[in-house]
């Protein structure tokens, strides 16, 4: 059985290790709690991700290292971010491993219209967005066989999104959601499963490695649809959806912390937002999991 890596168990490390050990393939997943799903095929190891000596000892035999791991807030980025990545790179290096990467469209920045497609290029004028090119370009220029895979905000059964932070509170106490974004313009959402498919499938895939890749996702809806596709899935009434004006996270973010890191990343939730994975699709034959069965399984 071919031997795979994955650093985090979140909803993406979660969603590619049971992806990987439902196709019978061993898996050691890395934690520093040692959590992750539980299958006969999955190893669940304590450790920290980003000692590169520790990590490369883990790596032994691994075909793939598929970095999923990602800081629980916006404010750890830039001190926690780096050492995986150098750590990553360093434990595919020795272990001539590929090394699959879970991006973003941060590194993007704010573009024309909104849409972005793999030949975008990186003009970030945002701190998270620049080191998340950083991180990329360090990737590329440490000489391993490496692919990152893009997607937007997440959707599906564990994903740390919209749903799980906004909606789900309201629907289940009947309240209104206030929404730091206009309710009316269009944004992709990325199934969290289509992720994980699609990190596996150009990991395996030579033809892949050294670019980056955008998910196959939905076509883009408003805040405003998918809050109602949520309370159609939940059985319940739809929610009242307060807008909040853009100007109070910006305000907050003079002495608040988290809030100025929202409000850097606030360009994508008040005008168009489109993800473009066509190229993605044609070539890899991959398609997107339809909106409506990503949201069931969800609130499911």
């Amino acid at each position: 059985m071919g031997k795979h890596l994955v650093i985090g168990a979140g909803s993406i490390g979660t969603n590619v290790a049971r992806l990987l050990a439902e196709r019978g393939q061993s898996v050691r997943i890395v934690t520093r709690t040692g959590t992750g799903p539980e299958h006969r095929l999955i190893d669940r190891v304590a450790a920290d991700a980003s000692d590169p000596s520790r990590l490369t000892e883990l790596s032994r035999g691994a075909e793939v290292i598929y970095h999923c791991a990602n800081p629980a807030s916006y404010t750890m980025w830039e001190r926690q971010l780096p050492p995986l990545q150098t750590a990553a790179i360093a434990a595919a290096k020795a272990n001539d491993a590929v090394l699959a990467l879970t991006g973003s469209l941060y590194a993007y920045g704010p573009q024309p219209g909104g849409r972005m497609n793999e030949h975008t290029p990186m003009a970030a004028t945002g701190h998270k967005g620049r080191l998340r090119a950083r991180m990329w370009e360090q990737a590329l220029a440490s000489g391993i066989r490496t692919v990152e895979v893009r997607g937007s905000d997440y959707i599906g059964k564990g994903a740390n999104g919209i749903y799980h932070l906004l909606l789900e509170p309201a629907l289940k106490r009947g309240n209104a959601a206030w929404i730091p974004g206009h309710l009316d313009m269009p944004h992709t959402f990325t199934f969290n499963g289509d992720m994980a498919q699609a990190l596996v499938t150009m990991a395996s895939e030579e033809r892949a490695w050294g670019r980056p890749w955008h998910v196959p996702s939905p076509p883009a809806v408003t805040i405003r649809e998918l809050a109602r596709r949520y309370a159609a899935a939940a059985v319940r009434p739809p929610i009242k959806l307060i807008q909040m004006p853009r100007f109070v996270m910006r305000t907050a973010g003079l002495i608040v912390p988290i809030a100025r890191e929202m409000a850097e990343m606030d360009y994508q939730w008040y005008a168009p937002f489109h993800m473009d994975a066509t190229e993605t699709a044609d070539t890899f034959g991959l398609t997107a999991t339809d909106l409506d069965s990503a949201v069931r399984r969800e609130v499911g």
